[in-house]
């Protein structure tokens, strides 16, 4: 373990010395602030609930949400309890406010991935790109939390996967019970 823990802090490093500008500073700040709390994911998620062409999928990214922030925020942060880099190492420089909780795994590459899961897997009819649009976004709000120096790569790739797997889990629920659904009314007539 520490030898990963050591070869992610070189990773952090190289970003902090060969990628961070002023220039891009702003826009990294910006990105990693849509996942804050996953408001931007729990807004899109109510707007798509909201119109009757999107409800379903609005409502299976409001479900991926909730599904990811209990097994990351309330489960796997406390039983991990992996302190942020910038509290391990003190070279790494911290670009926005120190974070209250625990670093592993990501909970904004969770939100993330777990919208872009369902627009990937079930988006709404006509809108398939804009799942591909989500996953880009979803990538970019990963990256930018080890940009801004508040998690380790591993920490990003964990919460990736937690959220595309309460995605998966969502959808294949969902998709489950409208099978069930129309194998009941296919016995009725």
């Amino acid at each position: 373990m520490e030898a990963l823990t050591g070869l992610e802090h070189e990773i952090l490093l190289f970003i902090q010395e060969y990628i961070r500008a002023d220039w891009l500073e702003g826009f990294m700040k910006a990105v990693t602030f849509l996942g804050n709390g996953g408001w931007f994911f729990i807004v899109l998620g109510i707007l798509l609930a909201a119109h009757p062409k999107t409800r379903t999928c609005g409502f299976l990214l409001l479900a991926a949400l909730a599904v990811d922030a209990v097994v990351l925020n309330l489960g796997l942060k406390n039983i991990v309890q992996r302190v942020r880099p910038y509290d391990q190492f003190p070279d790494l420089i911290l670009i926005i406010e120190r974070q209250a909780d625990f670093s592993f795994p990501s909970g904004h590459s969770g939100c993330a991935f777990a919208a872009a899961g369902v627009l990937l897997l079930a988006p709404p009819k006509g809108r398939r790109a804009f799942g591909r649009g989500m996953l880009a976004l979803a990538v970019v709000i990963g990256f930018s939390r080890l940009y801004v120096g508040v998690h380790f790569p591993t920490d990003v790739l964990a919460g990736a996967a937690v959220g595309f797997l309460s995605a998966l889990l969502v959808v294949f629920l969902y998709r489950r019970q409208e099978r069930a659904k129309k194998a009941g009314d296919t016995q009725t007539e």
